[in-house]
């Protein structure tokens, strides 16, 4: 469990259709495609939760964050399992 939410970003890792229907609010878009590219945008000294739809994609863009320095997780079930706010 995550205890200091400042020290916490969410990585939403969808495809740009997907992020329109709703994400999780402040949460960071980087398509799965763009993380190489775009990574070290990332703050490293975060914690980061990696979400897609389900949990396949994120799976890939926590273990390239996790190789590349980053103290990264994946969100289990991505967001067909998150149950909380999206905007």
């Amino acid at each position: 469990m995550l205890k200091n939410h400042e020290d916490v970003s969410v990585i939403d890792v969808r495809e740009n259709e997907e992020v329109e229907l709703g994400k999780i609010p402040s949460s960071i878009h980087i398509r799965l495609a763009d993380i190489p590219e775009r990574y070290e945008e990332l703050d490293r000294s975060k914690q980061h939760v990696v979400v897609c739809r389900s949990g396949r994609r994120s799976v890939m863009a926590t273990e390239f964050l996790q190789e590349h320095g980053f103290k990264a997780k994946n969100m289990v079930g991505g967001m067909l399992k998150w149950h909380g706010d999206v905007e």
